[in-house]
């Protein structure tokens, strides 16, 4: 078997409701961009592009050395605008490229080696992520912690925010959650295919983006996670507690 080749394209929005210019914000003398940038070249990626519709962000990335893609502003989800990087790289269909959210600057290189590799080795897959076991039964209630199910091939079955499988006799102890971490690699084809795809009712009722591939019969192959990411930055309390683990990873 050939070795994987495989890309991380950076998705960076300037704007955000909850945290305006995120990207940007300052860890410890790096942007967070820089951070997460760095955790991709740690990868075995054959190329790491940044991709944004932000000029101020294009020109911090290229400021710390980064290959960076302008996207247009209308893009939907960082699927969409990663579909528009792939066209204007000219990657062919069957690259590899992992999408790395550009507000996760603890991911481990490992796991994103992982979800390429397991993509890989997928042949039916036209995606892959990845999973961690959740032992904890109210975290399966939580409706901000997604859940999946997948089948003896490790294929997916379902996503929800709901508690799945639903555990009819409550004092069984052998069937084990599973939490979906957000990281994906995709064959370069979905991609361009990709806004093009209905959007699901699946994909509107759980506001779960991953349902769209599901729905239109693309299928998605699930590993346990390797090893598993920090936390990632949707606040600025998120960035305090980044900035902690940091500072008490390198004392």
């Amino acid at each position: 078997m050939k070795d994987c080749d495989f890309k991380v394209v950076i998705p960076a929005r300037y704007e955000s409701q909850r945290f305006p210019g995120k990207p940007l914000a300052d860890i410890l003398g790096k942007p967070m961009l820089q951070r997460v940038y760095e955790c991709a070249l740690q990868s075995a990626a054959s190329a790491v592009v940044i991709a944004t519709d932000s000029p101020r962000i294009g020109m911090a990335a290229e400021a710390f050395g980064a290959t960076v893609c302008m996207t247009r502003s209308d893009h939907e989800s960082g699927t969409d605008r990663i579909g528009e990087v792939v066209e204007k790289m000219g990657w062919d269909d069957d690259a590899i490229v992992v999408n790395l959210q550009g507000d996760e600057p603890l991911t481990p290189a490992a796991i994103i080696d992982q979800v390429a590799t397991d993509l890989f080795a997928s042949e039916e897959a036209a995606c892959a992520t990845l999973c961690t076991r959740l032992d904890d039964a109210e975290q399966a209630e939580d409706p901000n912690i997604v859940k999946l199910v997948f089948d003896h091939d490790g294929y997916a079955m379902y996503f929800s925010r709901a508690a799945i499988p639903f555990r009819r006799d409550a004092s069984s102890s052998t069937l084990a959650y599973f939490r979906h971490i957000g990281m994906y690699a995709y064959r370069a084809s979905l991609l361009r295919q990709y806004s093009a795809l209905p959007v699901s009712t699946l994909e509107q009722q759980e506001k779960l983006e991953q349902l769209r591939l599901l729905q239109n019969g693309y299928r998605i192959h699930v590993a346990e996670a390797c090893c598993l990411p920090g936390p990632g930055v949707d606040t600025a309390e998120d960035l305090q507690v980044v900035i902690s683990q940091i500072e008490a990873a390198s004392r």
